[in-house]
């Protein structure tokens, strides 16, 4: 409780003290019996007052000074309780001042709340007021209107729903006559940005399909069986392998990939002298400037043997015969020519073949239909590069070399160059087509194939109310077999163009899709 002293504790000093001032007194007793017990013996007994006396100032005075240490200590003591019992105190009054504070906040904030709560009450009474006067008010506006319309409907002679019917049917009208104008004008926009937009899709076309294998057609990799070699080939400072790069005009790439040299040139002719220059002259082991041109004149001249034997080969191997020796040598050149990763001259050879099949069957002259079948892509392949489509260029070497008015329209006409003049022209598209685009003629192999038609099925399937899909003629065409209970002959089709779009936009294929939907009612009837 406040005001209470605690109780006194005694430490180590004062216990001490007190022992020693008990010892003072019991020596002093012991003295005094001493000194009694021995009156008889005077001088000793002056010797024992003696010390007597003198053990009794000695305990006097440590009496005192032990007193005054006790002293000490208790004022200390005292003087540290009554410093903690301030603090306690003055906590006390800081926590009772805060209390205070707290309790008038809190007064504060319950007058502000009841305060509130008045005011809400009051303005929970003014919406009230305002939302009966605003019912009042728009029952007396609805009134007003149905008025208005009988009044209306009086002086036209025409429900609202009649009126109603008149305006959507003007409305659509006027908005048919603004559509039709606004596609006039966007067809003959897209007319005068046709060619532009064209050349825009074939190149995004060609990215899409010729990236996967334009690194294939344009390198090749010498393999070498050490390091020792790769020194030899490169040789002093080099010397070497620029005379090879000027002599072949093909980059010569020597890097850390072990035991190989890759040759990269988009001329795969230049590729190949090259490879087989290399082949020789690491073969005979002398390898310096003046034998390297030596070498790749020889290899030059074997590589143009090789072409004219291979188009004479092919010639005959075909049954063409006659053809200028300037047209064999680049039916020879196609070996070493590719396009879209198809070797050239088997796509030339494949629709050769197909073009003598077909002119058999539709009872036309099938020697003529395989060498223009064998020519059609004869352009690819010039020894200079004119700025003309392959098909125009190949019609002109044609025409240059005495060809045939038929085989010259074929080559011509087989990308729509020019106009169809002849049945063997539409023969040389067509069979061009199926080569292109039979599975594995253009890196596709039968697995890939199978899988593009499954993913083409599988994207029309992919819609709501299509019941089965079907594709057919290579992957080029899908049929869609839709419920016609599901889908109206509208939606179908909006169906056909947005399977299209999706086709265009998320699948690479060759050539063009065609999408069919095809809807039809069933009706069946039992006789019993």
């Amino acid at each position: 409780m406040r005001g209470q002293k605690p109780a006194h504790k005694f430490d180590k000093m004062e216990i001490l003290s007190i022992i020693f001032i008990a010892g003072a007194l019991i020596i002093g007793v012991v003295a005094g019996f001493l000194i009694a017990g021995s009156k008889l013996n005077s001088s000793a007994a002056k010797e024992k007052q003696n010390l007597i006396k003198e053990a009794e100032v000695k305990a006097e005075s440590i009496k005192q000074e032990k007193i005054l240490q006790a002293k000490e200590k208790f004022l200390q003591l005292k003087a540290e309780h009554d410093k903690q019992i301030q603090e306690r105190n003055s906590h006390i009054l800081q926590t009772e001042n805060k209390i205070k504070q707290k309790d008038a906040e809190i007064n504060k904030r319950m007058e502000d709340l009841s305060r509130k709560e008045k005011e809400l009450e009051a303005l929970k009474a003014q919406a009230t007021q305002h939302i009966e006067l605003y019912k009042n008010r728009l029952d007396e506006v609805e009134k007003g209107h149905r008025k208005q319309v009988d009044m209306l409907e009086k002086i036209s002679g025409l429900k609202a729903d009649d009126a109603k019917a008149q305006l959507v049917e003007s409305v659509k009208a006027e908005a048919k006559t603004q559509a039709m104008v606004y596609i006039k004008d966007i067809m003959e926009e897209a007319k005068l940005t046709a060619n532009k937009e064209a050349k825009k899709i074939v190149l995004q076309s060609i990215q899409r399909v010729a990236t996967e294998t334009a690194i294939e057609n344009s390198i090749s990799v010498f393999h070498i069986e050490g390091d020792e070699t790769k020194g030899r080939i490169i040789g002093r400072e080099g010397r070497n392998i620029r005379a090879l790069e000027a002599a072949t005009g093909v980059e010569i790439i020597v890097d850390d990939t072990p035991d190989a040299i890759t040759l990269s040139c988009f001329d795969s002719i230049r590729r190949e002298i090259c490879r087989l220059a290399l082949h020789q002259l690491v073969t005979d082991g002398r390898i310096h400037p003046a034998r390297i041109e030596e070498v790749v004149e020889k290899t030059k001249k074997m590589l143009e043997e090789e072409i004219i034997e291979t188009g004479k080969r092919t010639c005959i191997d075909l049954g063409v015969h006659g053809l200028h020796p300037e047209l064999i040598r680049m039916v020879g050149r196609m070996k070493y020519r590719s396009s879209y990763g198809q070797n050239l001259l088997q796509h030339s050879r494949e629709v050769a073949n197909l073009c003598g099949i077909m002119a058999s069957e539709m009872g036309l002259n099938p020697k003529i239909a395989r060498r223009a079948g064998l020519l059609h892509d004869i352009g690819k392949v010039p020894d200079n590069e004119p700025e003309l489509p392959h098909a125009l260029l190949g019609m002109k070497l044609a025409e240059q070399y005495k060809e045939k008015p038929e085989v010259c329209n074929a080559i011509g006409a087989h990308h729509d160059e020019i106009e169809m003049n002849t049945l063997y022209s539409p023969i040389i598209q067509v069979c061009d087509a199926i080569s292109g685009a039979r599975p594995g003629a253009r890196r596709e192999v039968a697995e890939q194939y199978m899988k593009r038609l499954k993913d083409l099925e599988a994207l029309a399937l992919s819609y709501d109310g299509v019941e089965k899909t079907y594709a057919i003629q290579a992957g080029r065409e899908v049929r869609v077999i839709v419920a016609s209970d599901k889908v109206s002959d509208k939606r179908a089709e909006e169906l056909a163009f947005d399977i299209s779009q999706r086709i265009q936009t998320e699948m690479t294929y060759p050539g063009q899709v065609k999408v069919t939907v095809i809807r039809e009612v069933r009706a069946t009837g039992y006789a019993k």
